[in-house]
């Protein structure tokens, strides 16, 4: 195991490359499962979330191999099995993409509950109550999800809550159901746009995607298909945080500037400059930070996988502000390593108040989970002396190198193992 030690005071300059969107990869990934020829993905992003999802697809007898660093190639025609690997599947919330793409293949599914960040209660709920609507029944036996049918055919589907998750798992299903299958209230992120594009390029028809209202005309068959999957909108906005919190001036690279409007909005509340071009962003802060106040939404708001980035950032801003998490009940676990580190933050609920201070100081911390980890990160980056932040696998889940791409925009970041005898009173 190891662990980042981190000198913080360097200021962040350069450029940064962002990788392959994680959100897009680990459904997109599974989707293959659906085609009845080879499909190349492009653009992949190297975190263990991919390599675990990738992994499962190859134990069940998926032709798998990469071309490149980030060029995936899947031959899905050997798999002979509806079964996904529990060790595996339930370390990722990812794996439940699995019941739709083999619901969708074989008519049947067996998949284990989700894993992933420790965020609150991950119901699915809204995924089984679409593939009932298709005409499926389920069960549920010592944490294993069993989703079977004799046949699918297209529904009307109206979600009670807006389902990111939900949504992409019945497109998966419907995609090659009988008829046409309508999802209301739909999730808009833009990696539902980007499953829905990597279906269509293998023959699907389904339109509406990017809107709350989604409609599947079933195909008889997918074929093999040549995709690039696009960028990944938090990753980018980690580095544009990370670049206002150190008083940087950086160039985020290979971005989709629209797909992150709300995090640019939210910068330049606080008086940060960004910069947009056609497919990068500049972020520059040379003075004191604004207070604002932040509530998460669904797309095309605030996103949850950026509020404890912000929360550094409002961290240092002077005056009180506000965060109103609306998507997960225990977002806010990370709160207690910042205020290690010097942070005012108070939590009640979904709340959170947070007076800024001076100076954030560096203080041993550990990743509660995958972006309260980029968090901790960049309050490291920022922070007077010397952090170490543990349990970094958590953080590698979803950020390619991330050690590497600070370093090379001047950051004081190494990865150190961690003393076998620490590692074991740990455990």
């Amino acid at each position: 195991m190891d662990k980042f030690v981190v000198q913080g005071g360097c200021r962040l300059t350069g450029e940064v490359p962002v990788s392959g969107a994680k959100n897009a990869a680990i459904a997109i990934i599974p989707a293959a499962i659906l085609s009845d020829g080879v499909c190349r993905i492009e653009n992949v992003p190297n975190i263990t979330d991919v390599a675990s999802i990738t992994r499962i697809l190859y134990d069940m007898g998926a032709g798998v191999r990469y071309l490149d660093k980030s060029t995936l190639e899947i031959d899905p025609r050997p798999v002979r099995t509806y079964i996904a690997t529990e060790e595996l599947a339930r370390h990722m919330r990812g794996s439940y993409y699995l019941l739709g793409a083999l619901l969708g293949r074989f008519h049947h599914a067996v998949v284990t509950m989700p894993g992933g960040c420790n965020l609150g209660v991950r119901p699915i709920d809204q995924h089984l109550k679409g593939f009932a609507a298709l005409g499926a029944k389920h069960r549920l036996e010592n944490g294993m999800v069993d989703v079977s049918a004799d046949r699918l055919t297209g529904n009307n589907i109206y979600l009670d809550v807006v389902s990111v998750g939900a949504t992409a798992n019945i497109m998966l299903a419907a995609v090659k159901a009988e008829g046409t299958t309508v999802i209301e209230n739909a999730a808009k992120e833009p990696h539902i746009v980007d499953l829905a594009n990597f279906l269509n390029s293998m023959g699907a028809d389904i339109r509406g995607a990017g809107t709350d209202v989604i409609k599947i005309y079933g195909v008889r068959r997918l074929s093999g298909t040549t995709y690039s999957i696009i960028p990944d909108p938090i990753e980018a906005g980690t580095y544009m945080v990370a670049a206002a919190a150190t008083c940087g001036d950086v160039l985020v690279k290979n971005v989709i500037p629209k797909h992150l409007e709300s995090i640019s909005a939210k910068l330049e509340e606080m008086g940060v400059s960004v910069e947009e071009f056609d497919d990068s962003i500049r972020v520059k802060r040379s003075g004191k930070l604004n207070k604002c106040n932040i509530k998460t939404m669904p797309h095309p708001g605030f996103p949850t996988d950026m509020q404890p980035q912000m929360c550094v950032l409002l961290s240092l801003a002077q005056g009180t502000s506000i965060i109103n998490e609306s998507v997960w009940d225990n977002r806010f676990r990370y709160v207690d390593e910042l205020k290690r580190m010097g942070a005012q933050i108070s939590v009640d609920g979904k709340l959170a108040v947070v007076e800024g201070v001076d100076h954030l100081e560096g203080a041993p911390v550990k990743a509660p989970d995958l972006r309260a980890g980029a968090a901790l990160v960049i309050a490291a980056l920022c922070a007077r002396g010397t952090s170490q932040i543990e349990n970094i696998a958590q953080i590698e889940r979803g950020y390619e190198n991330i050690d590497e791409k600070i370093r090379r925009l001047g950051g004081d970041i190494r990865r150190v193992p961690i003393p076998q005898a620490q590692t074991a009173q740990a455990i």
